[in-house]
C-alpha cells in the first residue's frame, strides 16, 4: 500500500473531515511538552485498565474520559479515573475538546471504526493490537491517520521492549546471525482463549448494550459466551493468529526488515473444544517473504501444549527470543550460548510512553500505523488462507490477494 496513493480531497470529502484535519493541525502547532494531556479510554475492561494505567505513570496524563458498552467496567475503571466522564457511545466522547489523545481497547471487531472516528475527530490514538478486523481495513486507518497528520501506535509493544531493541542490534542490524531463511514461531496453551462467562453474565445485565456491542455485526440474541470469550468467534476476532501471532509476525518484520509475505497457507480447525466456538483451537500458518525466507506458526489450546516464542535459523547462528528473554547460539566448535533476560518492567510501560513522546514531537512511533497494518495484515492473510482452504498469492506492491 503506498502512501502517495491517499487522495486527500477524495477522503475530507467521503469522511467529512476538514474541520477535523484543521484543529488537529493547529493542536499538532501548540502542543508543548509540558502541556497536560487528556486521555479518552474507549473500552474499558482488563486490557483497557492495565493500558490506561501505563498512561497514567506520566504526570502530565490525565483521564478525562471513560467509555464502555457495559457499566460494570466504566465503575471498575473509574476506581482509578474517578474525575473522568462516563459514556456508552464513543462519539460523545470524542466530542469532547479536553481529549487530546485516546486509547482504543475494545473487541477487534471495533478497533478500526473507533479509530478512523477518533482520527477524524483529531485525535491521537493508541490502539490495541490487531488494528483492524478485516484485511480491507488497513489502508483506510492508515489513511486517516496520514491525512488528518495524526499519531497512530498499535499496541505491538515489543516494538519498544528493550531486549527486542538490543536482540535486533546486535544481531540483525549487524548480520552477526547471518542470512536466516526460517522464522518459527508458537504460541501454545493460552487460557485466555477458553473463559467461561461467570454466573453474573449469564443473563444479560441491564447495563450492558449488547445491540452497542454488536455492532456492525450481524444480530444475534445475547450470548454470554461471545461477550465475554469474544476470541473464539470469527466474527468478533481472528482468533489465536490476530490475537497472538500479530506479536510474533510483528517482530519478525522489526528484526528482518521484511513486512509484506507474498503467500500464505494454513490449516487447522476445532479439533478438541466443541463448545459452539467458530476460531480454530489449533492452527498452523505459513507465510513466505519474497523467495527470502519463511515464517511458520502454531498455535493450540490442548491441555498438552505449552510454551510460546521466536527462533530464528540463520547461516552464522540462531536466536530464541520470548517477552522474558533471548539466547544467541553461534555456530561452530566452543561457541558458547549468548543469554540476556528482559527488564521486569512490562514492555507496555515503554511502548506507551514512545506514545506519548511522539505526541509531544510528531514523530513517528514504534509502532505506527502503518507498521500495525502491515503485520495485521500478515495475520489476516493466514486466517484467510485457513478459510479458504488454499493458498493465497499475494502481490507485495499493489498489496492484493491475486486470483487464484
Amino acid at each position: 500500500m503506498s502512501e502517495t496513493n491517499f487522495g486527500r480531497r477524495q477522503f475530507l470529502q467521503k469522511a467529512g473531515g476538514a474541520t477535523a484535519a484543521v484543529s488537529a493541525l493547529s493542536y499538532s502547532r501548540v502542543m508543548g511538552a509540558n502541556d497536560r494531556i487528556g486521555l479518552g479510554v474507549i473500552g474499558s475492561g482488563e486490557r483497557g485498565r492495565l493500558d490506561m494505567s501505563c498512561f497514567q505513570k506520566d504526570p502530565a496524563v490525565d483521564v478525562v474520559a471513560l467509555c464502555d458498552i457495559f457499566g460494570d467496567q466504566i465503575d471498575l475503571t473509574r476506581k482509578n479515573a474517578p474525575q473522568a466522564q462516563a459514556f456508552s457511545d464513543h462519539r460523545r466522547l470524542l466530542a469532547l475538546k479536553e481529549v487530546q489523545v485516546v486509547l482504543v481497547a475494545t473487541p477487534d471487531h471495533w478497533h478500526a471504526p473507533i479509530t478512523i472516528d477518533a482520527l477524524n475527530a483529531g485525535k491521537d490514538v493508541y490502539c490495541e493490537k490487531p488494528l483492524t478486523l478485516t484485511i480491507e481495513e488497513g489502508p483506510e486507518v492508515v489513511k486517516a491517520a496520514r491525512v488528518n497528520d495524526r499519531i497512530c501506535q498499535a499496541g505491538m509493544q515489543q516494538r519498544s521492549g528493550p531486549h527486542y531493541l538490543q536482540a535486533k542490534k546486535e544481531y540483525f542490524d549487524s548480520g552477526k546471525i547471518g542470512k536466516v531463511s526460517l522464522v518459527r514461531t508458537y504460541w501454545n496453551g493460552n487460557t485466555y482463549h477458553l473463559r467461561k462467562a461467570p454466573e453474573s453474565l449469564q443473563k444479560k445485565p441491564p447495563n450492558l448494550d449488547w445491540a452497542h456491542f454488536l455492532g456492525r455485526l450481524r444480530w444475534r440474541d445475547y450470548d454470554p459466551q461471545q461477550y465475554y470469550n469474544w476470541r473464539a468467534y470469527l466474527d468478533f476476532g481472528g482468533g489465536q493468529v490476530t490475537d497472538l501471532f500479530t506479536h510474533w509476525i510483528d517482530v519478525v518484520h522489526m528484526f528482518m526488515g521484511k513486512e509484506i509475505p507474498t503467500s500464505a497457507s494454513a490449516a487447522g480447525g476445532v479439533y478438541i473444544y466443541k463448545d459452539g466456538r467458530t476460531a480454530p483451537d489449533t492452527i498452523n500458518v505459513l507465510l513466505e517473504y519474497g523467495g527470502e525466507f519463511t515464517a511458520t506458526f502454531d498455535a493450540s489450546l490442548v491441555a498438552g501444549a505449552r510454551g510460546e516464542g521466536i527462533d530464528f535459523f540463520g547461516t552464522s547462528g540462531s536466536l530464541f527470543i520470548d517477552r522474558s528473554r533471548f539466547e544467541f547460539r553461534p555456530i561452530g566448535r566452543n561457541a558458547q550460548p549468548v543469554t540476556v533476560t528482559a527488564p521486569a518492567q512490562d514492555m507496555t510501560v515503554d511502548h506507551v510512553a514512545n506514545f506519548l513522546d511522539c505526541v509531544r514531537s510528531r514523530k513517528l512511533p514504534n509502532g505506527d500505523v502503518l507498521i500495525g497494518h502491515r503485520s495485521a495484515q500478515a495475520s489476516h492473510l493466514g486466517n484467510l488462507s485457513y478459510l479458504r482452504k488454499r493458498r493465497l498469492d499475494f502481490d507485495p506492491i499493489r498489496e492484493e490477494i491475486l486470483p487464484s
